[in-house]
């Protein structure tokens, strides 16, 4: 099962490049329906009381160096690539649904996107999880460069595309040498073995681990993105097709903060206590730093962008407090950050169609005549800054828990973001549903087929609100699992290699 999901959306790109043009983008949405099928099939098969790994597969790759072709799921990806299935479905039906410049390659980039993601959910070793994180990189240098849009300022999309590549180019090079230096040093001059699985029962010695915790850190932090290393972001966003940004702000985020609990928790155990304070301090200034930037952006692709860093930074403090109820917490936000940021981003492309600008400044009154659309902005915007009853809320609750049980005073810092994630999302919708409208702007409801693609998301949160345990019970064996080795350190220190 775990193979035909992982493959299914690149089979479907390649065919498509064979079909008429008219047919590419409904072709690809059907494949993105196909891997959706299969993903509730994996998860209605799934084990919800088992902490290791099920639906396993196990093929030696490279066998001279160690490497194998290993795929398995449990609670720490299970949701995670049901996740990645579903709105990948949503964004791809909602770019079949506008025409596409070239579709046959667009779509093929598409699929070859969500192909590399899902693998690098399900890969379970370390070179393989390195090849997909940094496959993710290809299908969107051409997507944000050749199809997105150049800006009155002169900056253009190849040129932000560019930016956000040697950013990510970086940290995906770091963390190619670092796993590379964990098998060889793990190995000692025996067998090499890059299992995941393999290299936790073997930890590295302390001063190997330290440097090789940064490297990994890096990469994380950067694909996140989190403040300091988020310049890449602005100009990306600003730039990429809006479908694409739906997707790619979802969920390739959240393998940065999923590589921390797949990764570094259970191989460095010894460096993520070391450095489990300037990993927090990291996580709080991108709470605040995103929650400021994203009430003072007057572009509404930035007010999103920045708030993802802000979620982003509360996901990470969660898994860094160290905690079970801190990573079930992080876990389940993942979940809900990517079900609301999806839709957020529909909504806005919805909103640009209207008014023909992304400025807040020249929108407003688009409830007039748009009530259905404008309830649905309204769900995402309270699921946004987490109200009590949301999923969200429940997800930030777990989160604040671990801290308050961890590190009381990050915290105390934790809950300004609370606070000013308020402000944020309630600015957005005020100012773009019910300021005064400009003249100009079109008051128009949500059409039919939009509908279709944005209301299950917005049902998904609602049903995520209602029943959050459907995600906190099937994760929490595997949670527990992957922060032991942080909360239960080995007697005496660890012979150095």
């Amino acid at each position: 099962m775990t193979n035909s999901l992982l493959w299914t959306p690149l089979a479907f790109g390649l065919v498509g490049l064979f079909l008429p043009k008219r047919l590419t983008g409904w072709w690809a949405t059907l494949g993105t329906g196909v891997t959706l099928t299969l993903a509730v099939a994996l998860l209605a098969g799934f084990d919800s009381g088992a902490a290791g790994l099920q639906d396993t597969v196990e093929v030696e790759w490279i066998p001279g160096l160690g490497v194998d072709y290993s795929l398995g799921v449990d609670g720490l990806n299970i949701f995670l690539i049901l996740l990645t299935a579903l709105l990948w479905l949503g964004g791809t039906a909602f770019a079949a649904l506008r025409e596409q410049d070239r579709p046959h390659l667009f779509f093929l980039m598409m699929l070859l996107g969500e192909t590399a993601t899902l693998g690098a959910f399900l890969a379970q070793d370390l070179l393989l999880f390195v090849l997909f994180f940094d496959l993710m990189l290809v299908p969107f240098y051409f997507l944000f460069g050749a199809w997105g849009t150049d800006r009155d300022d002169g900056v253009t999309a190849s040129a932000a595309t560019l930016k956000m590549i040697v950013y990510t180019l970086i940290g995906s090079l770091l963390m190619l040498v670092a796993a590379i230096a964990t098998g060889m040093i793990a190995a000692g001059g025996g067998d090499i073995t890059f299992s995941i699985a393999e290299l936790a029962r073997q930890p590295l010695g302390e001063g190997s681990q330290r440097w090789i915790f940064w490297f990994f850190a890096a990469a994380f932090l950067v694909k996140m993105p989190a403040f300091l290393l988020h310049g890449w972001m602005p100009d990306a966003y600003r730039a990429a097709p809006l479908p694409v940004l739906a997707v790619f702000s979802g969920v390739l985020a959240k393998v940065g903060a999923y590589g921390f609990l797949r990764v570094v928790l259970p191989l460095f155990p010894d460096a993520t206590v070391e450095f489990q304070e300037v990993v927090l301090v990291i996580a709080l200034a991108s709470i605040l730093y995103g929650s400021v930037m994203a009430f003072t952006q007057t572009n509404v692709r930035l007010v999103a962008g920045y708030s993802s860093i802000a979620q982003l930074g509360f996901i990470t403090a969660g898994i860094f407090a160290l905690r079970a109820d801190g990573a079930d917490g992080a876990v389940l936000q993942m979940v809900n950050h990517g079900l609301v940021v999806a839709p957020l981003f529909i909504i806005v492309a919805l909103l640009v169609e209207r008014s023909g600008s992304e400025d807040l400044r020249e929108m407003g009154g688009m409830a007039t005549r748009a009530p259905i659309l404008a309830a649905l902005f309204l769900i995402v915007t309270l699921a946004t800054l987490a109200m009590p009853g949301s999923a969200n809320f429940v997800g930030e609750f777990y989160i604040l828990n671990g801290l308050f049980n961890s590190k009381i005073a990050f915290a105390f810092v934790a809950i300004v973001g609370v606070a000013l994630s308020a402000y944020y999302a309630l600015r957005l919708y005020q100012r773009t549903m019910h300021n005064r409208r400009p003249e100009g702007i079109e008051s128009r409801e949500i059409g039919l087929r939009d509908g279709l693609v944005l209301v299950p998301l917005v049902l998904c949160i609602l049903a995520l609100a209602l029943y959050p345990q459907l995600i906190l019970k099937r994760t929490d064996a595997s949670v527990e699992q992957a922060v032991s080795a942080v909360q239960e350190p080995a007697p005496g220190k660890l012979a150095k290699r």
